[in-house]
């Protein structure tokens, strides 16, 4: 009967724990989606000129800084 009663209240608290995790998951996932990422301050344009580097941009300003062996 001891047995019975001690795996009962081990699942109950594996029951409970899993509920635990899964409402704070949901929790942060909510927190996460509250932020946009990307520009600081979107509301603010950009002049032209100062836009983001297209990938060909960065790699013509990247200087060497040492040689391959």
């Amino acid at each position: 009967m001891e047995t019975l009663i001690t795996i009962a209240v081990l699942a109950l608290l594996i029951a409970l724990g899993t509920r635990l995790i899964h409402r704070l998951n949901a929790q942060h996932d909510e927190r996460i989606a509250a932020h946009h990422f990307g520009d600081p301050f979107p509301a603010i344009r950009r002049p032209p000129g100062h836009s983001h580097p297209t990938p060909t941009e960065q790699a013509a300003r990247r200087k060497v800084t040492g040689t391959w062996p």
